[in-house]
């Protein structure tokens, strides 16, 4: 099962289209918010039995996604937030407590537009960053991709766009 996961797109969808495009085909797209109005033209842009799962972001004022959600992929149960109502900024600390207490075992956050991946006591807590605003250094436009192998074991890549 290949996974596209991206966020902080802010309506930059050019960066977008183009990963999509080059990963394609994909069975489900993770988006981590700040889609600012673009969520409703995703699923045109995607293969068509390509799943979605998006959350809102705080800069996502006028859409009905929902803030969070928990989504399970084979043995996996995850959570799937923009991170802003977790301080993300300042760390992970309070994302892995709730991802914990929920029995998740990844937790996938946007909002800081920097790329992180992180094991801790058993829960893998990522972002992929930013495809268009990144804060990283170097600043190149980043996603990730997930792949769960037929034993239900995830692999992840973290990528950068091709300018």
């Amino acid at each position: 099962m290949k996974i596209l996961i991206i966020s902080d797109t802010h309506r930059m969808d050019d960066n977008m289209k183009q990963v999509i495009k080059e990963e394609k085909p994909m069975d489900l797209l993770i988006h981590l918010g700040d889609i600012e109005g673009s969520e409703s033209l995703i699923g045109q842009w995607v293969n068509e039995d390509c799943q979605l799962a998006m959350v809102r972001g705080n800069n996502d004022f006028f859409t009905s996604l929902d803030a969070e959600m928990e989504i399970t992929i084979g043995s996996h149960k995850i959570l799937l937030t923009h991170g802003h109502y977790y301080n993300v900024s300042l760390g992970v600390d309070t994302l892995y407590e709730e991802a914990r207490e929920r029995g998740c075992d990844i937790a996938m956050f946007g909002h800081t537009h920097r790329p992180f991946f992180e094991k801790i006591g058993g829960i893998t807590l990522l972002n992929p960053g930013s495809l268009s605003y990144p804060r990283q250094s170097g600043r190149k436009p980043s996603y990730m991709i997930m792949n769960i192998d037929a034993k239900g074991k995830c692999h992840y890549k973290q990528c950068y766009l091709k300018h």
